[in-house]
């Protein structure tokens, strides 16, 4: 690959950049190899013209470059193009195989010099203990908190399973080959076989990499989406958070508990909003699947624990309960008569076996006894490895508890049988139309929809407090009606068999008035999943959770809820149901509908807004707030560092409860490792214990507050300006992103727009963002922010306006962190290559009018930064951000001037299917190496 013959000499890099820079030249040469001999010398050489080409163009602006790329560029055929973007597609991949191992190495590095680092657990409690805070203080913290990340399967997650089980294995590799040059010693004449070995391996999964498809043919269903989430369990989450519990645990030190408060969400397979792919059946599957995944990691654990706990009790005494037990199990072999522990880890497998086949369907795959007499809670099973683990520790056996019983018990607290809380998720529109359809058929309201909303409610409460149910035996209802009902039927059902954590939160897009609430509580009362009238004890299983999106609905958060919790009887229901209200804040529309700075305001306001009205409720009703943050994966999306996010967060905002989406497009780069994977659960627990505990409570300067709302003024006006009111911007964005070409890619279920239009309203936040990125203009991340503080500097006193935001700068998180994201963004954005994609817009004028009025504000906010942080260099603050920027954008504009040439011979219709998915393959290569921009 290119990397071998242009990376500067090993000896020139600095020592901390120098174990990375190998591994990119090692996994550069190896996949050059494999392309010579797969592909042949020629297309090698044109893979390095093409670089050799971009490079000149990106570091010196070279004119000459730039025309004799263009002019190679039209003259590739459909192979050859195919051919140079995978190979610079597989670079990008394999380049962040490096970076992941190069971060793990350099954390490694600091921790073994006692420099351990902000965002870690230990960087936390040592904070917590110099404010004076005990152990057993944290100890009662966790107790009462609740910390979730949600993984979501947005439609940006571009890597395929196959892919992604191949890089774990290189990721893998690269980690051994660490640990042979640690272990070396001189003329240790092992090593450099081990070594070639080691290269031998890497260069056969390479290989598979390159024969291996790299895109979908088919659309992506929810069960593709299912089992690309499992992956991550199975590599990252089922073993790798038991290992974060016990870490804490060391830290707070064996008096103080540590309780399982950090759970696992998901919303693949009950995400129904604009997806009429998800069903009841495809519920069923993503639990049974779940439940699977968990059963399946238990039996293995079993398994090994058998062999491992080979105590015999002629030697070793054992509890009562122990050997209650080990008798009770059918058990008999006469080798293992005097061996309790195995008698009774054989019986629990079986038990266990028999679960597996019972809930799914599924056997397990080894047997000493038949599967019989299955547990029918996950706590069940739970008792009985306690059972093992009081007994080992009566008998001074704490050494085998530690090494894998422990971990499986936490890991059974943690994820139960259903893996993850599955949350449901539809649109307040289908509820009414389903709630009305159920009325008119029950003749109660013959046209629910044209009900103003005070009569709205007075109905609803009327009939939660009615006993009876609303559907007619008998009666034809529409699919939507049935699909709906089914869902909740089908809820109903598995929190049976699962336990009620397996589903426990029922989202409300759009939620926009009280009834939207209360509709969902009906539909709940229809299937028995609320018991009871809300005048006479009814308890709701699901917690209706209200879902905040545009900057109007922000506005609004608050007093909705008021109202909500003022109605007769639904404090007490709440109250009854588990005192919990989740609220969730969504980050992508807002951004959609008002910019980056406006969105970023308006949910701060709407956080400290709801806050104080749960102050008040409190004082009668003891229900507690737990705020759901719908983050995107980037910048423009509410994305960036979450340990940053979370303690920008305004004051008494956390309070040991928060949840939050971790999306699509950097799933793969936070959790594929399950080191990487580790460190960023760790930055989560870090944040949110330091929010929690360390977060002033008093808000921010009345100043800060004031100039905050003024700039988000200017911000929306330029931001709406320019999206919503320039004549043209819609045919400038169809034409200059890829938008048309990301909605035909497999890399989702969902359609990206809500509707047939290419009204910018109507289209999905997530592609909105993405189409952005893949163009290098980020303009979601940070367009309205200069002209805001132009604005606001030109308002009053220069010199005081100016002194103000940087004092916000200093003293602000919120502030500080938002700045940060922006940064990091306008560090990503390209406009030279932008200008590019700005080609592809067939009207001259339009595209010059468009592009100059964005080029001008990314330089007003550019300008904006440097006033206000004193960097005149981006990522000042971020030098492994910066080095990874050096080492991978190189290799990454290939793909842009390639995506920018096929995508313009297949809107003129001079390409064929291939060019098509060399379209969609370098959208591909651009988000592996764009990250959380990407």
């Amino acid at each position: 690959m290119p990397a071998a013959t242009t990376q500067p000499p090993v000896r020139r890099a600095k020592d901390n950049e120098r174990p990375l820079l190998e591994d990119i030249r090692l996994l550069g040469r190896i996949l050059g190899g494999v392309i010579r001999e797969q592909e042949g010398p020629e297309v090698f050489d044109l893979v390095e013209r093409i670089r050799k080409l971009s490079v000149a163009f990106r570091r010196d602006a070279d004119q000459e470059a730039d025309r004799a790329l263009k002019s190679l560029l039209k003259s590739l055929s459909g192979d050859e193009a195919m051919r140079v973007i995978r190979a610079f597609t597989y670079f990008s991949h394999l380049a962040n195989l490096a970076e992941d191992r190069h971060h793990i190495r350099r954390r490694q590095v600091h921790e073994r010099a006692g420099d351990t680092q902000e965002g870690s657990i230990e960087v936390a409690l040592a904070r917590l203990r110099w404010a004076g805070i005990n152990a057993r203080t944290v100890s009662q913290t966790l107790a009462h908190s609740y910390l979730s990340p949600v993984l979501t399967a947005h439609p940006t997650e571009v890597q395929r399973k196959s892919i992604l089980d191949a890089e774990r294995d290189i990721a893998r590799l690269l980690t051994e080959r660490d640990e042979i040059k640690a272990r070396a010693l001189p003329r240790d004449a092992l090593a450099p076989r081990e070594l070639a070995n080691n290269e031998a391996q890497i260069r056969a999964r390479v290989m598979q990499l390159w024969q291996t498809r790299l895109l979908r043919f088919t659309k992506l269903t929810v069960a593709d989406e299912v089992e690309t989430a499992l992956s991550y369990y199975e590599a990252t989450f089922l073993r790798e958070i038991p290992k974060l519990y016990h870490q804490l645990e060391e830290e707070l030190g064996q008096h103080h508990p540590v309780a399982s408060f950090l759970r696992m969400g998901q919303w693949i397979g009950g995400d129904r909003d604009g997806n009429p792919n998800v069903s009841a059946q495809t519920l069923d599957y993503a639990l049974r699947r779940q439940c699977e995944v968990a059963l399946r990691h238990y039996l293995t654990e079993l398994f090994w624990l058998g062999t491992e706990l080979s105590q015999s009790a002629t030697l070793v005494p054992v509890t009562p309960a122990m050997k209650a037990l080990a008798e009770s199990s059918p058990d008999t072999n006469e080798h293992r008569l005097d061996e309790p522990y195995r008698r009774a880890v054989n019986w629990m497998y079986s038990r266990l076996s028999a679960t597996l086949k019972d809930f799914t369907g599924g056997d397990a795959a080894r047997h000493v006894l038949p599967p019989q007499q299955p547990y029918p809670s996950a706590e069940e099973f739970l008792g009985d490895l306690r059972i093992l683990r009081d007994s080992l520790l009566a008998s001074h056996g704490a050494a085998l508890v530690q090494q894998r019983l422990h971990p499986l018990i936490r890991a059974v607290e943690v994820f139960g049988f259903h893996l993850a809380t599955v949350d449901l998720r539809q649109s307040s529109d289908q509820h009414e139309a389903v709630v009305a359809e159920l009325l008119r058929v029950a003749r109660i309201a013959p046209d629910y929809a044209k009900l103003p909303e005070p009569a709205r409610r007075e109905l609803l409460l009327r009939l939660l407090a009615d006993a009876r149910a609303l559907k007619v035996l008998g009666a034809e209802y529409s699919e939507l009606a049935r699909k709906e009902l089914a869902i909740f039927e089908m809820a109903q059902a598995l929190r049976a068999r699962l336990g009620p954590q397996a589903i426990r939160h029922y989202i409300i897009s759009h939620t926009e008035t009280v009834s939207d609430l209360l509709e969902v509580l009906l539909l709940q009362k229809e299937v028995g999943l609320m018991r009871g009238t809300i005048d006479d004890g009814a308890i709701a299983d699901l917690i209706v959770v209200p879902l905040f999106e545009t900057i109007e609905d922000l506005r609004n958060a608050a007093p909705i809820m008021r109202e909500f919790y003022a109605l007769p009887g639904i404090a007490k229901l709440l109250q009854r149901s588990g005192s919990e209200q989740d609220i969730m804040l969504g980050y992508s529309d807002s951004n959609k509908d008002g910019g980056i700075f406006t969105s970023n305001w308006e949910l701060y306001r709407a956080e400290i807004a709801l806050v104080e009205l749960f102050e008040q409720l409190a004082n009668s009703h003891n229900i507690q707030l737990r705020l759901f943050h719908g983050r995107g994966g980037t910048v423009g999306r509410g994305g960036g560092p979450s340990y940053q996010a979370i303690l920008a967060q305004p004051p008494g905002t956390v309070r040991g409860q928060i949840r939050l989406t971790e999306q699509g497009e950097v799933i793969a780069s936070k959790y594929a490792n399950p080191e990487i994977g580790r460190r960023n659960l760790e930055t989560l627990v870090a944040a949110t214990l330091e929010a929690t505990l360390l977060q002033p409570t008093k808000p921010a300067p009345k100043s800060f507050l004031q100039a905050a709302e003024a700039l988000s003024q200017a911000s929306m006006k330029a931001y709406r300006g320019l999206v919503y009111e320039t004549p043209g911007f819609v045919d400038y964005f169809f034409s200059a992103t890829p938008i048309r070409e990301i909605a035909e890619l497999n890399i989702g279920s969902r359609p990206a727009s809500r509707k047939a239009s290419q009204r910018i309203e109507d289209l999905r936040a997530i592609p909105w963002g993405f189409s952005w990125g893949q163009c290098r203009l980020t303009l979601p991340g940070w367009f309205g922010f200069g002209s805001a503080v132009e604005s606001f500097v030109a308002s009053g006193d220069r010199k005081e306006a100016v002194a103000l935001l940087q004092k916000m700068y200093r003293h602000w998180p919120f502030f500080r962190t938002l700045l940060s994201n922006m940064d990091m963004v306008l560090a990503k954005s390209d406009l030279a290559l932008a200008s590019r994609y700005a080609e592809l817009v067939p009207d001259a004028r339009l595209r010059k009018r468009i592009f100059g009025a964005i080029e001008a504000e990314w330089q007003r906010t550019v300008d904006a930064l440097i006033l206000v942080t004193g960097e005149r260099q981006r990522l000042a603050g971020n030098p492994a951000l910066a080095r990874s920027i050096k080492h991978r954008f190189p290799y990454i504009d290939p793909l842009h001037h390639l995506q920018v040439e096929l995508v313009r011979r297949w809107r003129q219709g001079q390409a064929d299917e291939r060019e098509r998915r060399g379209i969609h393959m370098a959208i591909n290569g651009i988000a592996a190496g764009l990250r959380n921009t990407g």
